[in-house]
Parts: C-alpha cells; structure tokens; sequence
C-alpha cells in the first residue's frame, strides 16, 4: 500500500500581485483608518499571505488633514521624539502635530500596527499619505476603497 505524501504550499516573490488603493479618510476616525490599512500593507487579505514576505499592495491615503479623533485626544495625545543629546525630547500633541504636518499622524498611526524590523520598514515603504485630495499616483490606475 503507497502513502499519500501532503504538499504545502509556499509562496513565492514571484506569485505576488500588487495592487493600488486610495482611500479618501475625510471625516473617518484615525485609528480605524489604520486598523483597516495595516493588513492591506501585510497582504493578510489574500489567500497567499505569508508571515515571512511582504505579500501587500500600495495604498495612497488623500485627505489625511481631514481626519478626525474622538474624545480630547488632540490635545491629551502627545508624540514624542529625541534628539540623542542630554535634555533633547521633544513632544508635540496631536493638535500641534496635525497642524504642521497633517500627514504624520496617520503615518504614525498605521506604523505601529506594521511588524518592527526591515520587513516592516518594507511594507511601510508602499504608503502613500497626501493631505490635500490629489495624488500623482493616476498612472498605476488606484481603485477607490470603501470603508
């Protein structure tokens, strides 16, 4: 009697498709926005993904001025930051944060929920954050998503 020997199926650089998505976060909480884009980064909605390789698509965020938070989060929310040298930490709240660079709150938000180390930093690299409405990203033809 012949055992039936089981394959497992292992992904390959060569197998994974790209694609590109906007989406428009104007008047869409910040947190839920990047809970929704993390696993779009990762490529956890395809049925190919793997831990091990960065198997996600692009996606452009336009409108990230326009985003909003709940409770007293703009003002209790601080980000910090440090030069290296002695007495060199910086903070900003999100406030102040969304006044000089509206975009980085949202890159910072869907950052933390990214892997750490260089597969991270790689899946990082395919987000596209715009705080006005337009994008220069029209010739890799992005299809609009809804959440």
């Amino acid at each position: 009697m012949r055992q039936q020997v089981q394959k497992t199926y292992a992904t390959t650089p060569a197998v994974i498709e790209r694609r590109w998505w906007v989406i428009d976060a104007k008047g869409m909480t910040l947190g839920r926005v990047a809970s929704k884009v993390a696993p779009l980064l990762r490529g956890t909605h395809k049925p190919y993904f793997t831990p091990h390789l960065d198997t996600g698509d692009y996606v452009i965020i336009v409108n990230a001025d326009k985003i909003h938070v709940t409770g007293k989060r703009m003002d209790q929310k601080v980000y910090y930051r440090h030069s290296g040298y002695p007495g060199g930490l910086k903070s900003l709240t999100l406030r102040e944060l969304m006044s000089r660079y509206p975009n980085r709150a949202m890159k910072y938000a869907i950052k933390g929920m990214l892997p750490k180390g260089p597969l991270g930093r790689q899946m990082f690299k395919k987000l596209k954050v715009y705080a006005g409405g337009d994008h220069p990203h029209q010739a890799q033809q992005p299809q609009t998503l809804e959440i």
